[in-house]
């Protein structure tokens, strides 16, 4: 018996790790959202959690009244955030809101010595090393949920991480792979929008169809498992089938492979080590019959090009970058610039950012905060 929190429990993944905790008895005691405060109180109730805290504090009067007479205690803001991360009697919180605000949440989390099922790629990418280098100190264990880090995860289990040559992280190529810069300039945001083969939020959405998803994803693969970018190889695998696999010293190569169901690493991730029945769905190779696999186009996709410089370099630019590329996500989605701006506010972003050592939470909260005026006062006038 897991007793658990879940930030962005509104979200794709929350809703799927709400049916693995329902499917396994795993207790529920906090659950945060952004803003769908309706359906945030509906799933405490059904879950029978202890708190509930919407993020956006404008909101909090009507998760109040929601929640009124459940017994169940509503919250709000970053400061409602920090209290549930902090909660004593949890053994994981699983953190899967999007963007920065949720480095802050794992690590407070971290310090009260619960471990983390992280689904928020941004925590690494932006705090990596001070994230880990937390962990380590505390004795906090990270589970990953994305699927590729989950796949390498499963492929390491029982190994000596020194044996490992590189890993092989796949990719989807999202649904403009292949198609040319021109080709690119009027994507519209419906199109953007219609992944292959996953169903996802839509900023993971988009980060997907720009490849910026698997440049994070890059940086993310780094931090959680001590690899240099030399190590680390990306690999265009269009039918989402093997989720990534490992190269170890000797040549051989181990992977992991499944359908495309996130209900299999979420919860691989809260029950680790225990491989018991799961709801995702099974896998049959002769119904896809062939699995092919391809190089990314780096010089198309300019999000994957600037996540790859900025893991180079490291310090605050990969904060720089994810800040870049959220505002701008924001701005696509909001109509104002066009889809190939995307990648170029983010490679902006990356070439001309002054770097310096990402030391503290502060270092990485600057970058941030500094990289979105950048990208906001770049949009005005691209509007």
């Amino acid at each position: 018996m897991q007793t658990i929190t879940i930030l962005g429990s509104t979200g794709s993944i929350g809703v799927q790790a709400l049916e693995v905790a329902k499917k396994h008895n795993i207790t529920v005691k906090a659950l945060a959202a952004r803003t769908e405060y309706k359906r945030l109180a509906a799933q405490a109730k059904d879950v029978g959690a202890e708190f509930a805290c919407i993020y956006d504090e404008s909101r909090l009067g009507d998760l109040a009244e929601e929640l009124s007479g459940s017994g169940i205690t509503p919250l709000s803001g970053m400061s409602g955030l920090r209290t549930i991360a902090r909660l004593e009697g949890v053994d994981k919180m699983l953190n899967s809101v999007v963007g920065m605000v949720g480095l802050i949440p794992t690590l407070e989390a971290i310090d009260a010595g619960t471990d983390i099922a992280l689904a928020n790629k941004e925590t690494l990418v932006a705090g990596g090393e001070l994230v880990m280098k937390r962990a380590a100190e505390r004795g906090v264990k990270i589970y990953p949920i994305d699927s590729e880090h989950s796949a390498i995860f499963q492929c390491l289990h029982g190994e000596d991480p020194s044996q490992v040559k590189k890993i092989l992280l796949t990719a989807s190529g999202g649904p403009f792979y292949g198609k040319t810069r021109d080709e690119l300039e009027n994507v519209t945001i419906e199109q953007a929008l219609k992944h292959p083969n996953w169903s996802m939020g839509n900023k993971i959405t988009i980060d997907s169809a720009t490849l910026m998803n698997k440049g994070l994803e890059f940086i993310e693969a780094m931090r959680l498992f001590s690899l240099r970018p030399s190590q680390i190889e990306i690999i265009v695998h269009r039918q989402s089938i093997l989720h990534s696999a490992v190269e170890f010293n000797d040549n051989s190569v181990k992977a992991q492979l499944g359908a495309p169901d996130m209900r299999l690493p979420i919860q691989y991730a809260l029950l680790y080590p225990q491989r018991i029945e799961c709801p995702a769905q099974t896998l049959s190779l002769t119904e896809y019959g062939t699995l092919t696999f391809e190089k990314p186009d780096i010089d198309t996709f300019d999000c994957l090009r600037a996540c790859l410089i900025a893991a180079e370099q490291g310090g605050i630019l990969p904060a720089a970058v994810n800040a870049a590329n959220e505002t701008a996500v924001r701005a696509f989605l909001d109509s104002q610039i066009g889809f190939c701006d995307i990648g170029r506010l983010v490679l902006d972003a990356a070439q001309n950012t002054e770097n310096r050592p990402a030391d503290s939470i502060e270092d990485i909260l600057s970058a941030d905060a500094h990289a979105r005026r950048d990208t906001e006062q770049k949009i005005r006038k691209i509007r």
